[in-house]
């Protein structure tokens, strides 16, 4: 078991993400951006693989490292978690802690339970996960519809060994 199997781990990680995003995007995000952003800033050096990339050294003193066998099977995972963020979506709602907002498409955004249960959160991995997720956004967030798949699918290309590995 991992804690990705795990529906709270994920909601905490959804609610950080709708908190750190809520400054740039005031009107909330959609499920599938919403769904790209968390599975890239769970997994940020498939974005920064580079080893000449500028968010890469900070990304690895957060934590993460691309030797991590969730980097080697990334497209199953991304999978997984689509399959899976339509049921937390739902349970951060009903809970109170996220809203929906209808424009055009259904965007979710923190409600003022949901900022305040995302001020309780404070394990060493979701300050790791907040400074992917403020990579990804800043990265990705102006990005279409169309060039955000299109960077997922070069993401999910195989990562190369990484050599500023120890």
């Amino acid at each position: 078991m991992t804690p990705d199997d795990l529906a709270v781990f994920r909601c905490a990680r959804l609610l950080l993400l709708l908190g750190l995003a809520e400054h740039d995007l005031p009107e909330g995000l959609d499920a599938e951006r919403l769904g790209i952003f968390d599975f890239l800033a769970g997994y940020p050096l498939l974005l920064a693989r580079d080893a000449g990339d500028p968010d890469r050294t900070a990304l690895r003193l957060a934590g993460f490292d691309d030797r991590a066998i969730g980097y080697g099977g990334a497209g199953p995972l991304l999978a997984t978690r689509q399959q899976q963020l339509g049921r937390d979506l739902s349970a951060l709602v009903s809970a109170g802690l996220a809203e929906t907002v209808a424009d055009g498409r259904i965007r979710y955004r923190l409600t003022g339970d949901g900022r305040e249960a995302v001020v309780g959160i404070s394990a060493a991995y979701a300050r790791s996960y907040t400074t992917a997720a403020a990579v990804v956004l800043r990265r990705l967030r102006r990005l279409s519809g169309r060039r955000l798949r299109e960077t997922v699918r070069r993401c999910l290309d195989p990562v190369p060994r990484s050599k500023d590995a120890p």
